[in-house]
């Protein structure tokens, strides 16, 4: 049988092949075709080879990458693959000759390699696992903890309590079950929207992969084979959220040089070798620089060294101190690739729990549901045990008692009436994270559901465009407290205080809230006792945004509003100050005026280059909303983060499932199907999923590659 390639009428490609095999040459080879400079500059970002084209704005993170290891630990834990599970890694090497077979003709139609100098690379077999541990070594926060050891230590342990949100950087979801006895049709549905930086071309990639084992739609992320987060079989469909776990270590090392090479000291007192040597990072346009790459025991240095004081001349508590990452597949050479094929295999929600003992990162809540009523919720992933501090901020590595010594089981959770919601709160996680969601999504998301006793596909839209924001209650309540104020203040806010709490695209009264907010951020962040807060650390500057004060200060805003008590800083002063100060200059047009969408995108737009529409499409919505469209209050109204996809999918009948991602199927700029769907998106409107292979275009057909 020949490999067949279809588009439909978005040109998402439905995959056709004879083997699960030469689909998987047939999706890498269709990805290169469509995503060749998004899977080169993810190929790059996981050898830490970025700034070699993209300059030293790259740097950072190339640093990181070689630091931490990524690529190396990308090929151990293939190797590992390659011994536990062949067939798994002979399809994924499958996937990577078809990437490598179609990256020069997909090379030729991205307008970023002319404009880069850069030539298509050759993928290696561990290439996939190296993309999916880059796109998710930050997903569990692991800088967070660096934020909480400068709190706690200027603000006292309490700050743990009052920050401990969603904070910068965090990746989220929304996501929601409803069994079969709460549907018109009798069958479950599943929809939901994964909350990540939006980046254009997107992280999602829509795809259909159909061969004589299975026949699968779903969200596969680019430069991965398979299906891993968000699919549908036919009789089983899954989704997953960010469970909030904590799951990797930072320790804090002591270094010194020896004739040698580096010794670490370890929790039993001894100074032990450290494995070490040097790396040059390319940089386009500049000279390059060499690094030192150190690994301990614990794990590989991504902060310091061992500059300082000589061995003998000081004593080891003068040393300097470096930061060791500790993350599960440095240690366990297991990325999880054995669940891929198996959930692809998968027809009962059993099936899809059987694959899931096999997943380890990122830990996920997961929903799943099948058409004989069989239904799952549970949280599947690596997380080591070890002690509770150790997920509070870096730990001693000198000292004894923070080794990990197993790993968590993974917890399970019920339906609640017919329901299960995810959106990244507390929940059947909890015991294993630090900071999660405020609950407002989930109950939002709860509320919508039971003001229904039954739903449909098309019911979903109203859910995953809801923008009401329960997180606006504090201010409000500080707001309706104030007395004395001027004219101009007492009208705005009587005018919030009547407002619907909507963060609407045309509402001038969300412009007006976002703006009182924001003036109340960054009073707060000006007030001395944070000052020691806003001292730029020196960490490396890719780990920065999550040690920022002021999107600290705006995301944690309802906790520090409602505090019995904030170290002693004049809330309804700070209030009423923020409040005159807007009414005295108030915001003249509507929320969406500045609440726009700011996607990333590996190069800068050129005025000159064709397809790209410069003007940033207004947005409604907010953080909180389940319409999570994420501004940083008191810094900016624009959202870098929101819905990377969105996806009902339906147990009775699966051409009535639907799905939309923020651009399009196609990643060159120019092309019919490169922002096709940003329309869609904008509206909370979902592309159908279309199943009959008749009604769609067929557009290549190649020999099979043998099994």
């Amino acid at each position: 049988m020949t490999t067949e390639t279809y588009r439909d009428a978005w040109g998402i490609p439905h995959l056709r092949a004879s083997s699960a095999r030469g689909l998987a040459h047939a999706q890498g080879r269709v990805t290169a075709h469509d995503r060749a400079w998004q899977l080169e500059v993810e190929r790059h970002r996981s050898q830490g080879t970025s700034a070699s084209f993209l300059g030293a704005g790259a740097l950072s993170w190339d640093v990181l990458a070689r630091r931490a290891r990524l690529d190396d630990t990308a090929r151990r834990c293939f190797a590992a693959l390659e011994h536990r599970d062949p067939e798994t890694a002979d399809w994924v090497r499958a996937y990577v000759d078809g990437v490598n077979e179609g990256l020069p003709a997909g090379a030729r139609r991205a307008p970023e390699f002319a404009r880069t100098g850069l030539a298509p690379g050759r993928w290696q077999p561990w290439t996939p696992l190296g993309v999916w541990l880059a796109t998710h070594i930050l997903f569990a926060g692991f800088p967070a903890k660096l934020w909480r050891e400068q709190a706690v230590r200027h603000l006292g342990p309490d700050a743990v309590r009052l920050f401990a949100t969603d904070g910068p950087g965090t990746a989220g979801s929304n996501g929601w079950l409803v069994a079969g006895d709460r549907t018109d049709t009798g069958q479950a549905l599943i929809a939901g929207d994964p909350h990540r930086f939006i980046e254009d071309p997107g992280v999602y990639q829509q795809i259909r992969l159909s061969c004589p084992e299975f026949d699968v739609v779903g969200l596969a992320v680019p430069g991965v084979p398979g299906i891993a987060h968000f699919g549908h079989t036919g009789t089983v469909a899954w989704a997953i959220t960010n469970a909030m776990a904590d799951y990797q270590d930072l320790y804090r090392e002591r270094l010194r040089r020896t004739g040698a090479g580096i010794e670490s000291l370890g929790p039993d007192g001894v100074w032990h070798r450290a494995a070490r040597h040097t790396e040059t990072v390319e940089i386009a346009g500049e000279a390059a620089t060499e690094i030192e790459v150190i690994e301990t025991e614990r794990g590989p240095v991504i902060a310091g060294g061992p500059e300082g004081p000589e061995a003998g001349h000081a004593q080891p508590h003068a040393l300097p101190t470096a930061l060791a990452l500790r993350y599960p597949p440095r240690v366990t050479e297991d990325l999880g690739f054995g669940a891929l094929l198996p959930l692809l295999r998968a027809r009962t929600v059993a099936d899809i729990d059987r694959a899931l003992d096999a997943w380890t990162e990122p830990v996920n809540v997961v929903q799943a549901a099948d058409t004989e009523g069989g239904l799952l919720h549970r949280v599947a992933g690596y997380v080591p045990l070890r002690a509770e501090v150790n997920r509070i901020h870096p730990v001693p590595a000198w000292e004894p008692g923070h080794e990990w010594h197993g790993v968590h089981e993974a917890p399970y959770a019920d339906l609640t009436d017919g329901i299960a919601v995810m959106a990244n709160q507390r929940g059947p996680a909890t015991p294993l994270g630090v900071e999660f969601a405020p609950p407002h999504r989930a109950a939002r998301i709860r509320a919508l559901l039971d003001a229904r006793r039954t739903w449909n596909a098309d019911g979903m839209h109203a859910i995953h465009t809801d923008t009401h924001l329960a997180s606006a209650g504090p201010l409000l309540d500080h707001l309706a407290a104030l007395d004395g104020l001027t004219p101009d203040a007492s009208r705005l806010r009587d005018r919030l205080l009547a407002w619907n709490r909507r963060m609407d695209a045309g509402s001038t009264d969300a412009a007006a809230y976002a703006a009182v907010r924001g003036a109340v951020v960054r009073h707060l962040a000006d007030h001395p006792v944070f000052a020691p807060l806003t001292e730029s650390p020196a960490y490396p500057e890719v780990l920065l945004p999550w040690l920022a004060l002021l999107p600290r200060i705006g995301y944690a805003l309802e906790h520090l509003l409602s505090a019995e008590e904030l170290y002693g800083i004049d809330r309804p002063a700070i209030v009423r100050t923020a409040l005159e100060e807007v009414a005295a200059e108030p915001p003249t047009g509507t929320w969406s005026d500045t609440h726009r969408l700011a996607p990333w995108r590996a190069l800068p737009d050129e005025p000159d280059e064709p397809g790209r529409p410069y003007a940033e499409p207004g947005l409604a919505g907010d953080h909180d909303c389940v319409l999570c469209t994420s501004a940083v209050p008191g810094l900016t109204d624009r959202a870098a983060r929101g819905p990377a996809a969105r996806y009902v999918w339906d147990l009775a009948d699966r051409a009535r499932s639907r799905w939309a991602v923020p651009f399009g199927a196609d990643g060159v700029p120019g092309t019919p199907h490169h922002h096709d769907q940003l329309p869609l998106w904008l509206e909370g409107e979902l592309a159908p999923i279309v199943t009959d292979w008749t009604l769609l275009a067929r557009t290549e057909e190649t020999n099979d590659r043998p099994a």
